[in-house]
């Protein structure tokens, strides 16, 4: 696959970048040579190979996911203009 000015022109334009002609024919080589080497990348052998996220053997440290209320219900509520049994009070909107 190769691309050529007018489509650099177009990505160009639907990206909303302003490309000069120089910089267009520039771009054009410079796109060729991109998608070149992911021509490459795409004759690669993979066949069995396990994707990885790390090149290093890795166990995820992990905490116990457990459910507390955090026991700091009087330190939030500590500078509500008014609350009551750990709970904020706030005025009646709708009636």
């Amino acid at each position: 696959m190769s691309v050529d000015t007018n489509t650099v022109k177009r990505v160009a334009r639907l990206a909303r970048i302003k490309v000069t002609e120089e910089e267009a024919t520039r771009m054009t080589g410079e796109l060729n040579g991109i998608l070149g080497f992911v021509e490459q990348l795409d004759e690669v052998d993979i066949e069995g190979v396990e994707p990885l996220t790390s090149v290093v053997e890795q166990a995820m440290k992990k905490r116990v996911d457990g459910v507390t209320d955090g026991n700091k219900a009087n330190d939030i509520t500590a500078n509500a203009p008014a609350s009551e049994d750990n709970f904020f009070m706030v005025p009646k909107v709708v009636e």
